[in-house]
């Protein structure tokens, strides 16, 4: 077991969300963010003149003034226009389409990859392919890949001792609510699969991106900035809105 240490410490700061923080031999190697209030989740691409918003805190400063942005982070991947790469709804309004194609260069190519996808009630991590079956009406939806754990088992893909370390960020579901995942330093993607499997035993769980790996946590005083992102997913607090 790779984390023949480790802990979970959690604290409430705000009433709809909760900060994880996933730690080995006294050192925090990631941070998690859990989420259960799925209305007040969100996907963020462009803004309303239609140029990518690319910083999280371009996003906080175009909310209306009785809402307050909570948690961010890079939710997907995107090409040199920061267009996705794969389907992507916001808001219930298809963007961009299912990628089915299975061969091609990146991480969103390699088998299988994923769906996160949500609505009021209900959110879902599966398999490009049983999405496409699955006939989920979602208000927000993103691809990616690979899918870091299927049906509770690490993807098949990754090698234990891979030496390929980069900081990594994804998602999970368990019970119907999402933990999102950024790592503190640099690991493998089985180890990072490890801490959906094995810290927070999610059976099922979607790579969002490397390197360019952001997060706005504030429990964490973690508020990263320096690169341009595409597809962001935000929680949004809504004080006194009328």
């Amino acid at each position: 077991m790779i984390f023949s240490i480790f802990s979970l410490s959690t604290s409430s700061v705000h009433a709809t969300t909760e900060y994880i923080k996933i730690e080995k031999n006294h050192d925090t190697i990631a941070d998690v963010v859990h989420i259960r209030q799925l209305n007040q989740l969100k996907l963020f691409l462009n803004d309303t003149k239609q140029q990518p918003y690319n910083k999280i805190k371009a996003i906080a400063k175009n909310l209306p003034q009785c809402q307050v942005l909570s948690f961010a982070m890079n939710a997907g991947m995107y090409h040199a226009d920061y267009s996705v790469v794969g389907l992507y709804i916001e808001n219930s309004r298809q963007i961009s389409s299912l990628n089915t194609q299975k061969k091609g260069f990146g991480n969103f190519f390699m088998q299988p990859n994923g769906v996160l996808a949500w609505n009021d009630q209900h959110a879902m991590i599966q398999t490009t392919q049983h999405y496409a079956s699955s006939g989920f009406k979602a208000n927000y939806a993103t691809q990616s890949g690979p899918m870091l754990v299927i049906d509770g088992e690490i993807n098949t893909s990754f090698l234990p001792q891979s030496d390929s370390l980069k900081i990594r960020n994804g998602v999970g579901v368990k019970n119907n609510e999402l933990y999102f995942v950024i790592s503190r330093g640099k690991i493998s993607f089985y180890d990072f699969a490890k801490i959906f499997k094995d810290n927070l035993k999610i059976d099922q769980a979607l790579y969002l991106d490397g390197s360019i790996s952001s997060a706005y946590i504030p429990q964490a005083h973690r508020s990263d900035h320096r690169f341009n992102l595409g597809p962001i997913v935000g929680f949004v607090e809504k004080n006194s809105c009328p």
